[in-house]
This record gives C-alpha cells, structure tokens and sequence, in this order.
C-alpha cells in the first residue's frame, strides 16, 4: 500500500491515497494546493476504477485491500546490495502459516538456494479476517547464504502447504556507475547537439548515424569527452511533421531518420539502389534537402524509405534464408528483439498499410478500425501471418539503426571519449503510438503528463502523454521500466532522464481539464531509483536526471543518494538575493550548461528573442505585460555581468550598461561559457547553437505549428566545424577553464 494518506479519512481519499493520488502539493512559488474529490474521481477512473457514488469508492477500497491481503507475495521485492539481509513480507491464511514452508531462491544465472521454514521462524505483524479466513502477515528472513545472490533479477518461490507463488527479487548496487574520469576532482566537456540539426556535405538532409561517429571524431580531435544528443527514439511512422523527439512512438526503439542509407552494407552491392540515388532527379533532391534551413522531415523520410525497400530486397534475395553471416545476425537480432521488436515492426507495417488506403487519423492506433486495435485479435494475427515479410522489413530497418548507433558508439571508445555518447530519455510515448498500442493497459489514457503553472509558463503545461499507472507497472514487475532503460543505455556513456522528477511523482492532468487543474500520482521511487543503479551498472552508464521546475526535496536527495547528476543551467542559478550563483559554489554532482533545447539560447536571451517569439503569439498583447519583461531581462542581464565582473570576467571593451540593455557581442558570449566552466560540476555542456551565436531556440514551449520548432539546421557542415572561427574560440576558452 502507498505511504500517503489523506486527512480526511473518507473512502474516496483513502483510495485516492492507495493508488498513488497525492492530497495536495506545494508548487514553485510555495503554494499550497489541494487535490479536490472530482479530481479524485477523474483520475482514478482513468486507472480503470469507475466511481459513480460514496459507496463505489467504499467497495473499490475493500476490494484493493482485500485483494493485497490474499496475495501471499509482492509482484516484486527490490533489495540493496547493502541490506543486511533479504527480508521480505508474505501473508497467509493462519492455517498455512503455522505449517512449514519451502523457499527456493533461483538466480539470474541459474543458481539455487532453498531451505524450509518452521512456523517459529515467521514473525507475525498483522492479521485480518477476509471473508472467514483469518490471513496472517509477517516477515520472513532468509538466511544470510541466500544473500550470495548478488546483483540482478531473481525469482523467489514459497511452497505453503499445496500452493507455490512465485514473485520477482531484485538486488540492486547502491549507486549509479561513474566513469573514472569523473573521480576526485575529474571533470569533463563536451558538446550538446541536436543531431537532426547537423549539417553535412554527404547527409540526407538531416544529421544521421554516421555524423554522429564524425561528431564523436570531433569531439576527440579537441579534447572534449561527451557528445550529448536528443532522444534518438522511434516516431510515427506516417506523421513525420510531428517532429518533436519528445512525443515518441516507442521508446524502445529508434529512429529510421537518423540512419546514413549509403553505410547500410547491401547499399555498394545493390544496383537498383545504386541507380536511384545516382539518378539526377534523386541527386537534386538530396541537394535541395542539404541546403534548406530547416529539416524536411517528410521529403527526406520518403527519400530514405525508397531506398530501404531496395536495400531490403537485396538482403532478401541475397542473405534471407541462405545461413551466411548477415543472414545468422539477423536472425539473432529478431531473437533478442523479441515480442517487443515483432510487436513494434507489427504496428508498423500496420501503420504504413492503414496510410497508403487513406484511413483518416492513421497516426493514432486509437482511430484504426476497431478489430486492429487489439495486439492479441484475430484480426491483428491474420494481417500478421499474410504480410510476415513486410513486418520483417520494419524489423530489418530496426538492426540497421542498432548497428549504425552501435558503430558510432564504439568510435567514441575507440578515440577515448572518457564519458562518450549521452542518450536521452523521453519522460513519456505518444498516445497513439506504437508503445501504447502493443500494451495498452499500462497507461492511463484519460489523462496525461503535465506540469503545474510555474513562472516560465503561468498557465501550467500538458504534454499530452499517457502516465503509466503506478499499480500497473509494479504488477508487471517494473519490466517496461526495466526494458526501456536498457533500450536507451545500451550504446550510451551516459543517460539524461527528461523530467527525472517522475521516477518520485507525475502531475496528471484530466483529460479536458485545464492544465492548472491536475494533481500529482506518486511512483515507487525507491525501487525505481534501485533498478536504475542497477541498469546503469551492468551498462556501464552515468546517469543525468533532468531535474528542472518544481523539484520535491525527496527528488534531489533520493537521485544524489544514487549517485545521479543534477541538471543545471545558467539562467535557473541564483542566490538568496537574486545575484547569479558564483562558480565556486555550484554543485560537483551537476551538469552544468547555458540553457536547454526548451530555454533560450544564448544570444537569444540577451537580446530578448525569446521574449519577442511570445509577444508574437499573443493576440492581445499588453504594452505593460512586455515592459515588465524587459524590465526584468534587464535586471537578468545587470546580474550577469555583475557575475562576470566579480570573476574578473568581464571582456575588455564590453560597455556593462550597453550589455545590460541588451547589447550583444561574441566576447560576452564567451565570457559566460568560460564563467560556467569553471564550476566544480563534473560535466559542462556547451550547445552547438550557442558556438555559433544562434538567435532561435530549438523549441519554444507551449507551441506546436506555430513555430519550426525541432526543425531548425545549425550554419555550417560539420566538415567546417574544426576550421571555424567561432567555434574555435569557443573550444579555446573553455578548455582555458576547463
């Protein structure tokens, strides 16, 4: 049961607070919010309780708690390598209890330990009558040879009586892993790059796989260690104008975008893919696409997709089915892949069939024809078993993104980057996408992920992501929790977790209801913060939580308890009384850089560009309402400099009351960037769109069509970067720092 409780001890809030509901919350400013009963009810029904009176909440409750009490074991036990010993709670009814018991303890690799219980070595702590059956609960301790087990993912039986329950043990280091770089007073640099936006003269269009290995290439040549990319993860297959890597299809797989078509191995091998893309029409295209300021994601996915349906029946007519050596690597990969991948492939291969008979609203699974949105139905296994080839190829097209990634990955070890490749974790899926799809019952699909109204955004914010249900996920024995950090740590140094304040608690938002009229769901933090130690352990990956906005002391402390590094950017520290938090005093467990891809960008915030996309959005907008904004940039701007006068900072030549009016110069931007690299903090980011002075933030929040946001292309091609001036004065100050 969850350890909140309500203060007013009726049923609905008891259920409210067994589920996870929050009673209320504090939110940026301080202020206290309560969660109200219609609240309540809307967000429990959207975790599958439908309550229509006083008394369904009663019987809803009786039920869940009678429903723990006959569950002789946990879905899942989480332990620290450093518990004194494996101590877990069963209940029984008392007439098993006082029988002996057998326990069998299998490890992850096949070990066993097992060993009988007498009744007096159970240790009772409760018991409650269950429809005539008096269930006794206690805690069982296992002997301290069972704790040899060691770390990962266990199953624990208990034989009682005639019955044997099963649940899953998992055993947890204390901490995330850290490279050594990052030991006593380590620190490293590194480049935050959105790598659609990467220019180069051989892409599509848009950066790909084999950008990413020239960046880690870069990277290398002048001394910095961590290449740190937007999430790489899947989207839709048909609405590729919905570009933002945030709302993925899947989190567990990648995005097709991003491979280099000519590294694929049948491209040197494939004449009709050879003659299309030497074909003048084709060349025109690719150079159309290299030239434009934004990414034209639909124009290059088309271009990319004709070529792969080449490349695939070349492998088909080749390789499929003839045991040489591409053929074998695909078979293990469909292997490992597994349900997940054939599911994944499966909607896809849906998607695209759906797409070319023009069914309206394609993108979303939720408005297919109502027999294929079941994973399991009939008609779902028929289109399967007629089209097992184009379900293939979407599998196919998966282990060419797994192999680029992974060759990119190893690069960055190869020329040593001491972090390397930082992945990024979305907080959440699209809900019509192929994650929700292939298990729907995971999500609360009548409401979604959100922020309460804070100073950057009044009104509150809905992203519209399906949370997972919290009850859910612990009966699934937090695999899809499990599955989806494997997936993003596998060819990664390092993890950034978007909003990492969700491992501890979600604001959900109803579905219809205004975003300030959520509240927040609680998550089993403490195993969750486990399994990410030990993920991130077996992977060799450092873990960043993304930790910006209203942040609970519980958070910060639980994430630093595990060795996660804190995100902090510029703009967000200050002290007490207002002036910018001198370098010295930042945190050493941080990753400190300007801004993010939601914030500014340098040179946009010094000259108010931010503040003029706004204005812009408005339909009304008020004279005062923008005065006071330059008002308070200005004051932002004084601080700033002031900052960089007490580090003795400050460019000669930079007139401070021009600067803080909003005058802008390269050396100012140069001045800040070498200001943050002389934190403590164990990593310092500098965004490519920085090094290059852009105006234009990469997203501007709370806007969907109304800006190119996630489209926009950095200046020069990557083969430049080494040559350009800017950027070199960049790198020079901060490894001046640094």
């Amino acid at each position: 049961m969850n350890d909140v409780t309500s203060s007013s001890g009726d049923a609905l809030s008891r259920l409210a607070a067994a589920a996870g509901i929050l009673p209320e919350y504090l939110d940026v400013a301080g202020a206290r919010h309560i969660t109200s009963g219609a609240t309540q009810r809307t967000l429990l029904a959207a975790m599958g309780m439908e309550l229509q009176s006083d008394a369904d909440a009663a019987a809803a409750l009786a039920e869940r708690e009678a429903r723990e009490w006959r569950r002789v074991l946990p879905p899942v036990i989480v332990f620290s390598v450093g518990d004194v010993a494996l101590s877990l709670e069963v209940r029984l009814p008392r007439a098993l209890a006082e029988g002996a018991m057998r326990w069998t303890l299998i490890a992850e690799q096949g070990e066993h330990w097992s060993g009988d219980f007498p009744v007096g070595d159970l240790r009772p702590t409760d018991e409650r009558d269950i429809d005539g059956v008096v269930w006794v609960r206690a805690r069982l301790t296992l002997p301290k040879t069972a704790a040899a087990v060691g770390l990962g993912y266990h199953r624990f039986e208990l034989e009682a009586g005639d019955r044997t329950t099963t649940t899953t043990l998992i055993v947890a280091p204390a901490r995330c892993y850290e490279p050594p770089a990052l030991g006593d007073d380590g620190r490293v640099w590194g480049f935050a790059v959105q790598l659609y936006s990467v220019r180069s003269r051989r892409n599509w269009g848009i950066g790909d796989l084999t950008d990413l290995r020239h960046l880690t290439e870069f990277a290398a040549s002048v001394g910095a260690d961590i290449i740190a990319l937007n999430p790489l993860h899947a989207p839709s297959p048909v609405a590729l104008q919905h570009a933002s890597p945030y709302s993925p299809s899947s989190r567990l797989f990648g995005n097709p975008l991003y491979l280099d078509i000519e590294a694929i191995p049948e491209f040197a091998h494939c004449a009709p893919a050879l003659r299309a893309v030497g074909n003048a029409d084709f060349q025109s295209r690719l150079h159309w696409l290299r030239k434009g300021d934004l990414v034209g994601y639909r124009v290059t996915a088309a271009a990319k997709r004709q070529v792969l349906e080449l490349l695939y029946r070349h492998f088909m007519d080749k390789h499929r089915g003839r045991n040489d050596d591409r053929d074998r690597a695909f078979s293990e990969y469909l292997a490992r892949g597994g349900e997940a991948l054939r599911r994944h492939a499966l909607f896809e291969a849906l998607a695209q069939m759906l797409h070319g008979a023009g069914v309206a609203a394609v993108a979303d699974w939720r408005r297919w024809p109502a027999s294929l949105r079941d994973v399991n139905g009939s008609a779902v296994a028929a289109f399967a078993a007629a089209n097992n080839e184009r379900v293939e190829f979407h599998a196919w097209v998966q282990w060419q993104v797994d192999t680029q990634l992974e060759a990119a990955a190893a690069r960055s070890s190869s020329l040593g980057l001491r972090v390397g490749i930082q992945a990024d974790l979305a907080v959440g899926i699209d809900p019509g996408g192929s994650e929700s799809w292939s298990d729907p019952s995971l999500y609360a699909t009548t409401a979604s992920i959100g922020a309460p109204p804070d100073s950057y955004n009044p009104a509150g914010q809905n992203w519209g992501l399906p949370p997972l249900i919290p009850d859910h996920l612990r009966e699934a024995a937090y695999a899809p929790f499990i599955a989806t950090l494997r997936a993003s740590m596998r060819a990664a140094g390092a993890l950034r977790i978007d909003h990492v304040m969700g491992l501890l608690r979600l604001y959900w938002v109803p579905a219809g209801a205004a975003a300030d009229a959520g509240a927040y769901v609680r998550y089993p933090f403490d195993d969750l913060l486990a399994i990410l130690a030990l993920e991130s352990d077996r992977n060799r990956c450092l873990v960043i939580g993304e930790d910006l906005g209203t942040v609970p002391d519980e958070a910060r402390t639980g994430l630093h308890r595990v060795g996660a590094l804190s995100s902090r950017p510029l703009y967000f520290q200050h002290q007490p009384d207002g002036e910018f938090t001198r370098p010295a005093e930042y945190p050493r467990n941080a990753v400190v850089s300007v801004g993010t891809h939601d914030l500014p960008t340098l040179k946009g915030f010094w000259i108010g560009a931010d503040l003029d996309a706004r204005e812009a959005l408005l339909p009304l907008p008020s004279p005062e309402n923008r005065y006071a904004q330059n008002v308070e940039r200005t004051g932002q701007r004084r601080r700033l400099i002031h900052a960089l006068q007490l580090e003795g900072l400050l460019p000669q030549g930079v007139d401070p009351y021009h600067a803080a009016q909003g005058q802008w110069s390269s050396e100012l931007g140069l001045a800040l960037q070498r200001y943050l690299a002389r934190t403590p903090a164990k990593i310092l980011l500098v965004a490519m769109e920085d090094a290059f002075e852009q105006r234009e933030q990469v997203n501007l929040p709370g806007t969907v069509d109304e800006r190119p946001n996630w489209r926009r292309k950095l200046p020069r091609n990557l083969e430049e970067w080494a040559d350009d001036p800017a950027v070199r004065a960049l790198i020079d100050a901060v490894r001046a720092e640094r």
